[in-house]
């Protein structure tokens, strides 16, 4: 299935029911009084995420969503059944904006998180309700109010554990074919990979992570050279950010000025995916002589000062693949307990800023 990052569609929710006029008419009881009931309510909209997704594609062919309306209330006080609300279901990472206003309604990270996109109209009400003392026979009921109607924006920012980042052609693309179930579109020329990618790896057993191939970027991605805007912001989500350095390069380019190139793209486009773990791998080791490698490798890591980690890898031939995939799932399993404590010390902070907020209930009396 083709890979789509934005989607537009429209949500309607339902109108709600309208409210009854009707009296109580029965044999021995003449003036029996109102017993109109209320409309329904009409049907909303949401969000929800779904694990199973993730692509938009399914919002090219079918883009309106329409819930139904509350029925009409009857008489002998009878409501009208309430719209069912519908379910839209999107891939987690997506984030959803109004096209009027630019807002941005919500984002979902979650599976099975719902967020109310479109609210159903509230239900009309039937004469029984305007009945008062000086009105016995109130003879007017009201209309459900109209359904909420959007247009709304669709971005997907892909959720996975590593990105791959690099130049064109730099082996990206072969390295998830090698180390996980993916097959993206592998050839010898420059942007062969059109859309991200996303695969699985499994270092061993019960452990898995995410990772993602995105289209190579080149200089001006930042600001939207080579739909460069497109890709970067799959990165955005990653934890762990793999930098692959062609040490063959077709035109020569010199691996330091590889690795700034990319450096200077992540800086211009994100403070926070520069500062994000970002290791050197220096593919295509099968193509260098070991002892000339060795010498680029400590050139180029002297040259930049790289302080990082790196490795030497030949994604080809699979050559230190298990190796680099071992290391990121050790890293990614280490970072969970602190952004587990870095969750409890934000919601520690959180609370003590309400208990601040709210004042001691002593000094307010006093």
């Amino acid at each position: 299935m083709k890979f789509v990052d934005e989607a537009t569609i429209r949500v309607e929710a339902g109108d709600g029911g309208n409210g009854c006029v009707s009296f109580r008419r029965e044999r021995a009881i003449p003036f029996g009084g109102p017993d109109g009931g209320d409309g329904g309510a009409g049907g909303s909209v949401y969000a929800v995420g779904d694990r199973n997704l993730n692509t938009l594609a399914d919002f090219r062919f079918n883009r309106v969503f329409k819930a139904k309306r509350g029925e009409n209330g009857t008489g002998a006080n009878c409501r009208g059944a309430g719209g069912p609300d519908i379910e839209v279901r999107m891939p987690l990472g997506s984030m959803i904006f109004d096209m009027a206003t630019e807002e941005k309604i919500g984002e979902l990270t979650e599976a099975d998180a719902r967020i109310k996109i479109a609210q159903g109209g509230f239900h009309g009400l039937g004469n029984t309700r305007f009945k008062s003392s000086t009105n016995r026979t109130p003879r007017r009921a009201s209309p459900g109010t109209p359904g909420e109607q959007r247009e709304l924006r669709i971005e997907l920012s892909l959720m996975a554990d590593v990105g791959l980042l690099g130049l064109p052609n730099a082996g990206k693309s072969t390295l998830l074919a090698s180390v996980s179930a993916a097959r993206p579109k592998i050839a010898d020329y420059p942007f062969t990979t059109l859309y991200p990618q996303p695969g699985v790896v499994s270092p061993g057993p019960h452990q898995s992570f995410v990772m993602v191939d995105i289209p190579g970027l080149i200089a001006g991605a930042a600001e939207g050279a080579g739909l460069g805007i497109r890709f970067l912001k799959h990165l955005s989500r990653t934890r762990l950010l793999l930098h692959l350095v062609d040490v063959m390069p077709p035109d020569e380019t010199p691996l330091a000025q590889q690795i700034t190139t990319i450096a200077d793209e992540l800086a211009t486009y994100s403070s926070d995916a520069m500062s994000r773990e970002r290791w050197l791998v220096f593919n295509k080791a099968d193509l260098v002589d070991p002892a000339r490698l060795d010498e680029m490798v400590a050139a180029t890591l002297a040259e930049l000062n790289w302080q990082g980690r790196w490795f030497v890898i030949s994604a080809a031939t699979r050559a230190g693949c298990d190796v680099l995939c071992e290391q990121a799932m050790r890293w990614i399993e280490s970072q969970a307990p602190r952004e587990r404590d870095a969750d409890i010390d934000e919601d520690v902070a959180s609370d003590n800023s309400d208990a601040e907020s709210a004042g001691d209930p002593a000094e307010d009396q006093a």
